[in-house]
């Protein structure tokens, strides 16, 4: 079974500084029919305008990532850490008993844009605890490169629930398929361009939720760049 989600039915917010679309129910935007897939509870595609951003604000039992499609993002957060990601690069921090963390547009001139995900973690009261790392463009072309995973595999970022999330960037039309073992879902998120998933036409923003199929299979008519999750 797939359902899909269109990018035009996503909850929107605008204000002023921050342009943000929710797959899922967020913040005001309530949706009883798309509160979440499985762990997966949050997908905000968030646009912020040159010095703007987030300020401080406090999470707990969440695993939180982030991933810039174009821009540049600064991160600051109570742990001590502070970084600038940009595309390519993948942020998680799990918020566990708490964490307060600041997010803002790094340039004062463009816009940044970027995906920010919020997965339940298997257990609350976790140690709070932050990673960063580069996945460069040479690593995902035409395949899907894990990212993060439970078990840290292949270098990939460590997330504390069942989840393996993959980023690919395709600019050929050879079909890419991601094998669904018995039990598993997965939701495949568009970020930019159109990707033909097991025969359904998707587009930037698109998503989709895939139970009870055995693969998801994967043909972009011309360039794309998507984000796959298989989950428990």
């Amino acid at each position: 079974m797939i359902r899909v989600r269109k990018a035009d039915e996503r909850g929107h917010a605008r204000h002023g500084w921050l342009e943000s679309y929710h797959t899922f129910a967020f913040a005001d935007y309530y949706d009883p029919s798309f509160m979440g897939f499985r762990a997966l509870r949050v997908i905000n595609e968030d646009r912020v305008q040159p010095g703007q951003g987030f300020g401080t604000h406090s999470h707990r039992d969440m695993e939180i990532v982030t991933y810039v499609l174009d821009g540049a993002l600064a991160h600051k957060d109570s742990l001590g850490n502070g970084s600038v990601i940009r595309p390519g690069d993948v942020q998680r921090m799990s918020a566990g008993t708490g964490v307060a963390h600041s997010e803002f547009n790094h340039s004062r001139s463009e816009l940044v844009h970027f995906l920010q995900i919020w997965i339940v973690p298997e257990r609350e009261g976790l140690p709070p605890s932050y990673e960063q790392r580069a996945f460069p463009a040479a690593e995902r072309p035409d395949r899907l490169r894990l990212v993060a995973s439970r078990d840290a595999r292949d270098g990939s970022l460590e997330i504390h629930q069942d989840v393996d999330l993959y980023a690919g960037a395709f600019s050929s039309d050879a079909p890419v398929e991601h094998t669904l073992r018995p039990g598993r879902h997965a939701w495949l998120q568009v970020a930019y361009g159109e990707v033909a998933a097991n025969d359904r036409l998707l587009s930037a923003g698109d998503g989709a939720a895939f139970s009870d199929e055995s693969v998801v299979r994967l043909v972009v008519p011309d360039a794309a760049e998507i984000l796959l999750f298989d989950l428990a």
